[in-house]
Formats: C-alpha cells, sequence, structure tokens
C-alpha cells in the first residue's frame, strides 16, 4: 500500500476567506470559536464576544438574515461596526433547473469565477440536499461525470455551508419572525455526495458540518448527515471522532482488480485495507450502519458472483447495500444494467440480510442524477475513447 507524500488535509487549493475585494471576512463557514475570536480582533470586548456570537449566530442561520442593519438586538453602532468589518455572503445561483420530477439543480459561482453544481431532491416525507466539496474532484472514477473534470480547488467551509443557506432561500425556507413555529424542514437532510471527494477537504468540511449541525441555527442532527467517500482510510476515523455523521462509501466493486478501474483510489487503500477500517467505525460515532454505494454497470460488476462476494465482504459490519442504476452522462464508456439484473442482485443481498433498496433516478432530464454533476464551465468535450483508455478500458 503506497502513502501518501502530504498530510491528506493539506488546504493547498482552498482561497484565503478575506477577498480582496473590500477586505471583508465573510462571516459564512466560520465555527463559534473562529467567529469568536473574528468579532475580538475587530475590536468587541473580550467580554461581550461570547453573546455576541450567540446573537449573531442566531440571526444569520435561524432567521436566514444578511443585513447587519436587521440585527435589532444589537446596538446601532455596533451594527455599524460590523458593516465595516465583515460580510455575509453566499454563493451566487448562476442557474436553476427544475426537473419534471421535482428535482432541483443549482449552478453556484464562487469566489475566482468557478462554479459547483448543487441539487435538491424532495421526497414525501423529506427533502435531501446533495452538495459539493470541491470544485472538480481528484479521484477519476471512471463512470463518474464529475471524475472526467480535473480538481480546480477546495471549496472553503463558507462556501460549503452557503450551499445549504442558497437552497434554503429558494425553498423559503427560513422561519419567519412572529409566525407560529414550523418544525416542517424542507432540507431535513444533507448528503455530501455532490462533486469532489470531502476527504480531501476534512477541515472545510468538518468546520461546515459543525456550522449546520449547531442546535441554535440550521440545526441538523448528525444522523441527517451522510458523508460520502471513496475510501481515504487516513481520515475515516477522524469523520467519526471529529464529525460523528453517517458515513456511505463507493464501493461499486468487489474485486481488486475491477474497482482499481472504476475507484482509482483503491490502488492506495484496498478493499482489504478499507473494510477492516470501517468495521471500527460504527463503535467510533455511535452510527447507524454504514452504507455501501454500488452503482450497476452492465457485465462490468452486477453478476451474482460479483453479490455473493459483496454479502461475504461486508460480513460483520452494520451495513446497508444502495444500488445505484447508472445515470449515463454524454461519452460515458459504460451501461446501466439492465433491470432485471438489477433486481437478482438485490434479492442475493436481501436474502443475505441485508437490505438493499434501489435508488430511483432522479433528475436525469437536468443532469442533476447521482454521478451526473459537473460544472458547466469546466466540462470538458472529451471523446467516448479519450473517457475508456483513461479508465483503462
Amino acid at each position: 500500500m503506497n502513502t501518501p507524500s502530504a498530510p491528506i488535509t493539506q488546504d493547498v487549493h482552498t482561497i484565503p476567506r478575506k477577498l480582496p475585494e473590500g477586505g471583508k471576512v465573510n462571516l459564512v463557514g466560520l465555527t463559534r470559536e473562529q467567529l469568536r475570536d473574528a468579532l475580538i480582533e475587530a475590536g468587541t470586548p473580550e467580554k461581550q464576544a461570547k453573546m455576541r456570537v450567540g446573537q449573531i449566530w442566531q440571526w444569520v442561520y435561524h432567521w436566514g438574515v444578511r443585513d447587519f442593519a436587521q440585527m435589532t438586538n444589537l446596538a446601532k453602532d455596533y451594527r455599524a461596526l460590523l458593516d465595516e468589518k465583515f460580510d455575509i455572503s453566499v454563493p451566487e445561483v448562476v442557474t436553476r433547473q427544475v426537473s419534471m420530477d421535482g428535482t432541483r439543480k443549482y449552478l453556484l459561482r464562487i469566489a475566482g469565477g468557478h462554479e459547483v453544481e448543487v441539487v435538491y431532491i424532495p421526497e414525501e416525507n423529506r427533502g435531501t440536499l446533495c452538495i459539493s466539496s470541491q470544485v472538480g474532484c481528484t479521484l477519476t472514477c471512471s463512470f463518474c461525470h464529475t471524475g472526467t473534470q480535473k480538481l480546480v480547488r477546495n471549496l472553503t467551509a463558507g462556501e460549503i455551508v452557503g450551499q445549504v443557506m442558497v437552497a434554503r432561500d429558494d425553498l423559503d425556507e427560513w422561519p419567519q419572525q412572529g409566525a407560529p413555529k414550523d418544525e416542517t424542514r424542507l432540507v431535513s437532510n444533507v448528503v455530501l455526495m455532490g462533486m469532489g471527494e470531502p476527504l480531501y477537504n476534512f477541515d472545510n468540511v468538518r468546520d461546515a458540518m459543525k456550522v449546520v449541525m449547531d442546535g441554535e441555527g440550521i440545526s441538523l442532527s448528525r444522523r441527517r448527515i451522510t458523508l460520502s467517500t471513496s475510501g481515504i482510510v487516513p481520515e475515516i476515523a477522524k469523520t467519526a471522532e471529529e464529525i460523528g455523521c453517517l458515513l456511505a462509501i463507493s464501493f461499486h466493486a468487489t474485486t481488486d482488480e475491477v474497482r482499481d478501474k472504476l475507484v482509482p483510489v483503491n490502488k492506495k487503500w484496498n478493499i482489504e485495507t478499507l473494510l477492516n477500517t470501517l468495521r471500527d467505525y460504527p463503535r467510533l460515532s455511535n452510527s447507524e450502519r454504514i452504507t455501501f454505494e454500488y452503482v450497476m454497470l452492465k457485465d462490468v460488476n452486477d453478476s451474482d458472483a460479483d453479490a455473493k462476494r459483496l454479502v461475504k465482504l461486508i460480513r460483520g459490519i452494520p451495513a446497508k447495500i444502495n444500488l445505484i442504476p447508472f445515470n449515463e452522462w454524454p461519452g460515458a464508456p459504460y451501461q446501466r444494467s439492465d433491470w432485471e439484473r438489477i433486481e437478482a442482485f438485490a434479492d442475493i443481498i436481501y436474502k443475505a440480510g441485508y437490505a438493499s433498496p434501489i435508488r430511483t433516478p432522479r433528475g436525469e432530464d437536468i443532469m442533476a442524477a447521482c454521478g451526473q454533476l459537473k460544472s458547466a464551465t469546466e466540462r470538458a468535450r472529451k471523446s467516448k475513447a479519450q473517457i475508456a483508455s483513461e479508465a483503462g478500458l
């Protein structure tokens, strides 16, 4: 097994929080500790800092307020100070598409003119927001459209939190002052399954999730947040300890030979190494089952033998297996497994005692389905042969 030459959490691709224009510091994405330090540095008396953090936090993350002038429980001169030193900004919505099934896809512009995609999936009793952690991706998974786009940079914690705030803006989900309390949550679940590998941007993802989970703001339970990783082994235990959210693994194959092609990071941390690490995860975080994501690719990983190997591999791990019919994209070198084959695969897993839901493709008509996200301005028009060649097919 190879070891990385630099720490996994090295954040060389992340832009500084303080932007050149105006020099104001964006408060979105700061943890409580970071916000306290920033307020003191700007002139807030140390004895008042904790109270000010609580007041500002509630305005920004509970009420969704972006204008310091509206923070009426703060003195007018203090509001002026905040306006001079700080900003409350979220990514800009470039386009908003709505699928025939109600799925919404947002193309968001962030600092530097880069763009990321975010998807909101409404369901009968909940709404799931799929957010991104990087512009592009380092992993080059051969079945994934995002994987054909090179990594541009990590997202800051503010840009990650900002995606949740943009969706709540669009859904008009911020509570109204004076209105009866409404417990209905349109964004009830967040999944880090958009563009990028979250564990290659660990510190920013951790800080962003601290903000999202804080009980006095957006207030999503850690059990409502799922982080999907391709298997960055050194960061998995840290995820349990420092975030504590649910975990999903982009697994997709039952032999190292096939997974090396589908998920190239497997060459660094193979199936055995990954599974040995996962066996400790539920104990570390008291989480529920680990989700194994398994994209169904015709004549690649969808045989009865694959299903039986999968069951044997995960034995002893509290788990469920999400079967994902492959969502095609221009130039994709794979085809979706036949529906009868997917059902037969699911039946083998179910009879072995594991939940094996087949994910219903959502938002395919607007390229918002799993594995289809890719920033519009970064789309490299590669031929099918080029993509297949890079995937080693």
